[in-house]
């Protein structure tokens, strides 16, 4: 295959688990199916497993396209494939869809064996750590008893943050992008004000919409559009949109007639027709109870502590929801554990969507960091 190209065509995979789970909150899940994806080979001694974790909007489809007239490819596509950084003739690439997730892997969606109806609000509500428990079951299911590396940004950091914890001896390196030990009060705020434009929609009927054959669009259309204004930068947004009128002139009314109002109602109705409402209040939630020094007395080095993974941790200038202060906290607190730890802090004006992007000096240094990992056994 040619270098620095794309994984090419994919298919999704299911696991079944039947095996029960027993979550955070103390509730069990019976039985659980998990959507994931691979690219690359797995080599003889399963030594050059690399799991993705996906955020908040994210799945399984990391990388490659379901078929040639696929509009988009997977969505860390430009990081994923034979030469690309995350170089698939090297590792084994896994990309999974999380338990409480709406594309495929068992979420409020499914059908609830002991109704036969969605389960709806009565799906459980899923942390990081019941994440990373159910994606452990997963590599074993795989047969990998250590992955060479877990990576991810946003929260999927906080997922790959935690797996160095949950299971210290069967992760070799953490790659933290664009991502925190636990989230502000602002970042709470903005959760709690998706979630209520979410839940005070007419349409949500306490979750159980699905009986109801409707879906809270409105609210959900909310909950994006608020998102995506903290995902990019104030310089980002006024460079591509600045106060730019779409039809050239004032109508002195409340419909559309700036290109920013314009971008957002379009990324609020596309994920409308896309995302779960359920799924999203989960997510959030699941961002808003990350906190690993929460059982330490807010002693993140302390948390910290069992870890023994080798560490890159990477942040952007100019993301102001998930601030390089934030990853300057987690690594000192690797730094205090003896650790090891490489820490870049990237100029980019992308604001957070910036660890999605095909930047060339970010990309540089995941290259670097992956080439030195070492991936055993050829495949």
């Amino acid at each position: 295959m040619q270098e620095n190209s794309s994984v090419g065509l994919v298919a999704p995979k299911i696991a079944h688990f039947t095996q029960p789970l027993t979550l955070k909150s103390g509730e069990v899940l019976p039985a659980y199916d998990l959507v994931y994806e691979t690219y690359g080979t797995l080599n003889a001694d399963k030594s050059n497993a690399v799991l993705i974790c996906h955020a908040l909007s994210g799945n399984h489809h990391v990388a490659g396209k379901y078929s040639e007239n696929d509009k988009y490819p997977g969505w860390w596509d430009n990081l994923v494939g034979p030469g690309r950084p995350l170089d698939t003739n090297r590792f084994f690439v896994i990309g999974v869809n999380n338990l409480g997730g709406c594309h495929g892997s068992s979420g409020p969606s499914s059908i609830n064996p002991a109704t036969g109806k969605p389960w709806g609000a009565a799906f459980p509500v899923i942390t990081v750590e019941d994440w990373v428990a159910s994606q452990a079951r997963l590599a074993d299911q795989l047969g990998i008893e250590q992955l060479a590396a877990v990576i991810g940004g946003s929260l999927g950091g906080m997922q790959a943050l935690q797996w160095t914890i949950s299971y210290p001896e069967r992760i070799r390196h953490a790659l933290v992008i664009a991502s925190a030990p636990n989230l502000t009060a602002q970042n709470m705020a903005f959760n709690e004000v998706a979630r209520q434009a979410i839940m005070t929609d007419p349409e949500f009927y306490d979750g159980h919409y699905y009986e109801h054959d409707t879906v809270p669009r409105r609210g959900l259309r909310i909950a994006r559009m608020l998102g995506h204004i903290t995902y990019l930068s104030d310089d980002a947004m006024g460079a591509k949109f600045g106060r730019k009128l779409r039809d050239g002139e004032i109508k002195y009314g409340f419909g559309v007639e700036f290109e920013m109002e314009s971008y957002l109602r379009y990324q609020g109705d596309k994920f409308a027709g896309e995302f779960d409402a359920n799924t999203y209040l989960r997510m959030t939630r699941a961002l808003d109870y990350f906190d690993p020094a929460l059982t330490h007395g807010g002693d993140l080095s302390a948390a910290l502590a069992k870890a023994k993974a080798e560490f890159l941790v990477v942040s952007f200038t100019s993301d102001w929801r998930f601030s390089p202060a934030r990853s300057r906290e987690i690594v000192k607190s690797l730094l205090d554990n003896e650790l090891a730890v490489s820490y870049a802090e990237v100029t980019a004006a992308h604001g957070h969507d910036a660890f999605l992007m095909p930047d060339p000096h970010y990309h540089d240094i995941l290259r670097t960091y992956l080439q030195r990992i070492d991936t055993g056994s050829a495949p």
